[in-house]
């Protein structure tokens, strides 16, 4: 599991990007979101580099929570 910080995550508009472009990259992953502390899980057979370039790519930089 790879968990994330992204700080400009703040609603679910937010939520379905992410979840579409770590999607695009994994159609198996399993995508658990925590609004209030700007934290998404990630389930997924990418490395973290991957999704850490696919959420810069979608406008959500992201670092290791």
């Amino acid at each position: 599991m790879i968990r994330l910080n992204v700080p400009d995550m703040s609603c679910g508009h937010c939520a379905g990007v992410i979840t579409k472009a770590l999607k695009a990259l994994d159609q198996g992953a399993d995508i658990t979101f925590d609004m209030g502390s700007h934290v998404v899980e990630v389930r997924t057979g990418a490395s973290a580099d991957a999704v850490l370039a696919s959420l810069a790519q979608a406008g959500f930089p992201a670092s290791a929570a």
